[in-house]
């Protein structure tokens, strides 16, 4: 076996030496260890019979960062990458019916491990990239997209009469913009529903939509100490408390205290919230907006809800360049398994952006890594300069006697 040693010889680099393809150097990203435990505390490799969890792992996020489309292509696209599958830590490629076979039985709890794990990995790598505002306070997104399922094939995945789908919550901190939580439910299952399941830091303040008005929830956050900033219904019954003084040369219309007088309102909420309203100049339009946070600036009550669209272009992401829109498997275990890999490629893709100088888009570095998967280059010079031209030879090789 030769090992392709490049040495940097400019002062202060060090030496590095790889001879695999960029897809395995991103999966060594994911510890050993980590993986180990997962797999022992979930025991999903009771009866494997020679086809371990690092195996179906690798097929899935092979099927992840090439956006393969069916479990064929999985099986050939790692068939054809002869003499490249030893440095994936696996010996062939996978038969249809095998992989088949582990998405449907397997725990997709073993996923969600690994994903928990690398997210610690992520934050830990994510400090400086702070999120772009003065306030000390974590700053959250919650959203729910829903993904559209055949109901012929997805029985298990009711939604509406004639329609199935299910649901990715997701709440995104927006220090690094990491998922941070994450949970999927069948379509019909309500974002508030997840909303209160979900325990936030006290002082942290949480950005949500219209679908998440409910007023017993807002109460909630309240009691908590948590912080709300979210969409305020056209329909809302309320009464001025008080009119606060607007900021000068801003886009904000009113500034105000007020206290809902509908009844239901009032019986769960019965104190006194903040209502401001943003005039949206790209759209000219009024945005108003409620909140509980008394204290901060109306401006800045404004870019807390105008950076809540971050979670909108996490979820673009993850339906245009990652395969979460259509499956491989039917059964729930499978769907799960392979959204689960989706989330664990899209924090490795994260964790390479922190690492990067090139400060490249999610969208980019995902569509360039699909074209050069195979490619032998050194991850990290790849990353820094991806258009570079390796030299055609090392400037020497060692070979090894096995």
């Amino acid at each position: 076996m030769v090992i392709w040693q490049t040495t940097k010889h400019h002062k202060g680099a060090s030496t590095v030496s790889y001879s695999t393809s960029l897809f395995s150097q991103i999966l060594h990203i994911i510890p050993s260890s980590v993986f180990a435990n997962a797999t022992r505390e979930t025991k999903s490799e009771r009866h494997s019979k020679g086809f371990h969890c690092w195996n179906q792992c690798v097929a899935m996020l092979f099927c992840q960062f090439a956006q393969a489309k069916s479990l064929r292509e999985i099986s050939d696209g790692l068939a054809v990458a002869c003499g490249k599958l030893n440095h994936l830590g696996i010996r062939n490629a996978p038969a249809k019916s095998t992989l088949a076979y582990a998405n449907a039985q397997r725990p997709w709890q073993l996923y969600a491990s690994i994903f928990y794990s690398l997210l610690a990995m992520c934050q830990s790598e994510s400090h400086g990239k702070k999120a772009k505002f003065r306030f000390k306070n974590k700053l959250f997104s919650l959203d729910a997209s829903t993904i559209d399922l055949c109901l012929s094939l997805f029985e298990w995945a009711t939604f509406r009469q004639t329609k199935g789908a299910v649901k990715l919550h997701l709440l995104l901190d927006h220090d690094g913009y990491l998922p941070v939580y994450a949970v999927i439910t069948e379509g019909n299952v309500h974002e508030v529903n997840i909303a209160r399941e979900i325990t936030l830091p006290k002082g942290s303040i949480v950005a949500v939509d219209r679908g998440y008005n409910d007023y017993s929830l807002y109460q909630r956050w309240t009691a908590q100490g948590v912080y709300f900033v979210t969409r305020c219904k056209s329909n809302a019954a309320y009464e001025v408390v008080e009119d606060r003084e607007l900021p000068a040369k801003r886009n904000i219309r009113s500034d105000q205290i007020i206290r809902f007088t509908g009844t239901e309102a009032k019986k769960h909420f019965p104190g006194t919230l903040r209502r401001v309203v943003v005039w949206d100049t790209t759209n000219e339009r009024e945005i108003v907006l409620l909140t509980n946070h008394h204290t901060f600036g109306a401006t800045t009550i404004g870019a807390i809800y105008r950076d809540r669209w971050e979670i909108e272009l996490f979820f673009k992401v993850l339906k245009q360049h990652l395969k979460i829109k259509t499956f491989v498997g039917t059964s729930a275990n499978a769907l799960k398994t392979q959204i689960w890999t989706a989330l664990i490629a899209i924090l490795l893709i994260r964790y390479l952006q922190f690492r990067s100088k090139c400060g490249w888009a999610l969208c980019r570095m995902v569509a360039l890594l699909r074209l050069n998967l195979f490619t032998y280059r050194n991850l990290w010079d790849w990353l820094d300069n991806p258009f570079g031209v390796p030299p055609e030879q090392p400037p020497y090789q060692v070979e090894l006697a096995i």
